[in-house]
């Protein structure tokens, strides 16, 4: 085998790599705030008092997770126009990352809400607090911050996920690389280096989580 490596193609196409890294980061930054908002939101819809609303939430979680991200983002790509709804590639792979980081979303943050004791909302509620002071700070931020490294995780891998809106087109890190293989026929010296920049981009949300969890979501010490 009388491969030789050449990464002058991909030095050539550095300032456009590190372009697409942003885009990853835009995609993973854009789903991760919908995922949160559809986690909180579905918590408290799951526990509505009626029962439609409670079956809707389960739904969507359990037809989420169990059909592939692909498939999803495809729905929304190509099937959503028919009725009416046309979005550009960027914005569907954040809307697509934010549903399916969601799903997992709502059932982290379930599981951190219900390590509650009821009693800690009893005495909330004994105080005068509103309910919805209550559900903030005595039930949420402890429940946040129990499930938070669980959440840290899988949004790290959401980050991941968004390699997969190349399928559609959307500027990321891996359309970029594709395009720079497909211009200079070199494989594997353009994915080695997109390899290295996904970990470096996952130490970088790791910090990023890191940091949020230590200002946020850490204990007083005495």
């Amino acid at each position: 085998m009388n491969y030789a490596l050449d990464f002058t193609p991909v030095l050539d196409g550095l300032p456009d790599l590190l372009a697409g890294c942003l885009g990853t980061l835009l995609l993973a930054l854009g789903g991760m705030a919908i995922a949160i908002v559809i986690g909180i939101g579905g918590v408290v819809l799951r526990d509505s008092r009626h029962k439609a609303i409670r079956w809707t939430v389960r739904g969507f979680v359990e037809l989420i997770r169990n059909t592939p991200f692909l498939v999803q983002i495809y729905f929304i790509y190509f099937a959503l126009p028919l009725a009416g709804l046309r979005l550009d590639p960027t914005p569907t792979a954040i809307l697509a990352l934010g549903i399916n980081g969601g799903a997992y979303a709502i059932e982290i943050i379930r599981g951190g809400v219900q390590s509650i004791s009821r009693g800690q909302v009893e005495a909330g509620l004994a105080l005068g607090l509103h309910k919805g002071l209550v559900f903030r700070l005595i039930v949420l931020k402890p429940a946040l911050r129990a499930v938070f490294p669980s959440l840290t995780s899988q949004f790290i891998l959401l980050t991941l996920t968004t390699s997969v809106a190349s399928a559609i087109s959307a500027y990321e890190l891996t359309s970029v690389a594709q395009r720079i293989e497909s211009e200079s026929f070199r494989s594997f010296e353009v994915f080695g280096v997109i390899t290295l920049l996904y970990l470096g981009l996952s130490w970088l949300m790791m910090t990023f989580f890191s940091t949020i969890s230590t200002r946020y979501f850490s204990y007083p010490v005495k």
